[in-house]
């Protein structure tokens, strides 16, 4: 017996990094997935690994610029299954080439990137909660960033969305306790994506890597572990959190980075 036998989950961004492997793991413990992708054949992708491990998954078109594909994958999920319990907001987006500091950072995008990244936990939950409430609860995870707690000398629209973010979780949280409803946040440090490890010098990770007391890179699964927590009844009594998983990153005094070295 897993965990989320009988549960139906929908994942937002799900064919690639945290969303791919979030998906893989409540498959695994019983959740019938719902796989939200830019194309349905990222999609099915996912879904062949998850039916070659005994789960069940279904691909679904989601496109976060087409900002109707936010109902139509929870009306999808819903009409097809008959509830939503588990809903896990993955996407967000940022620009490198344009978010810098206050100054430097591009107008426009700043607030292109502070509406896709909100938007995309505001939007699905408000499609997915009258269900839930209908269905006597669900669960809605939330992935923010280490970054909303963390300011930083660039990023600025990245960083202030997903703080927002983190204050729409527990209003939430807040808003809907009584219906069963709950909401979190899952905050992850760098995560090593393909997309990630590629962009980043050897130089930024040796010292990046200083900061981190565990000593590496967090990997998509050690997100995925945290959003099973937060999916299942083993987090019944948690609501409104907003969880670092970033190895520590963030925590000691500021001349940790350097005073560990010696």
């Amino acid at each position: 017996m897993g965990i989320l036998d009988g549960k139906v989950a929908l994942v937002t961004a799900a064919t690639q990094g945290i969303g791919r492997a979030s998906a893989i793991i409540l498959a695994k413990h019983g959740a019938s997935v719902y796989i939200g992708g830019q194309t349905i054949e990222s999609g099915e992708e996912v879904v062949k690994e998850i039916e070659k491990n005994g789960g069940r998954a279904k691909a679904l078109f989601f496109e976060a610029t087409q900002i109707d594909t936010y109902q139509s994958i929870v009306e999808e999920t819903v009409t097809t299954e008959g509830k939503i319990d588990i809903l896990v907001n993955n996407y967000g987006r940022t620009n490198v080439k344009k978010d810098f500091d206050l100054l430097k950072g591009d107008t426009e995008t700043f607030f292109e990137i502070l509406q896709d990244n909100i938007q995309s936990v505001y939007l699905p939950s408000k499609f997915a909660i009258p269900y839930m409430i209908k269905n006597n609860g669900g669960s809605i995870v939330n992935i923010s960033s280490i970054g909303a707690i963390l300011p930083d000398v660039s990023r600025l629209a990245y960083g202030v969305s997903k703080a927002g973010i983190n204050f729409l979780t527990q209003n939430i949280a807040v808003q809907y306790a009584r219906e069963n409803v709950r909401c979190n946040a899952i905050m992850p440090g760098l995560i090593a994506t393909n997309s990630a490890m590629n962009n980043m010098s050897k130089d930024f990770i040796e010292n990046f890597l200083k900061h981190v007391p565990i000593k590496r890179f967090g990997k998509p699964e050690d997100i995925a572990n945290a959003v099973l927590f937060f999916a299942s009844d083993q987090s019944a009594f948690i609501t409104g959190e907003t969880l670092p998983v970033a190895g520590g990153y963030g925590l000691p005094a500021p001349l940790y980075g350097e005073n560990v070295m010696q």
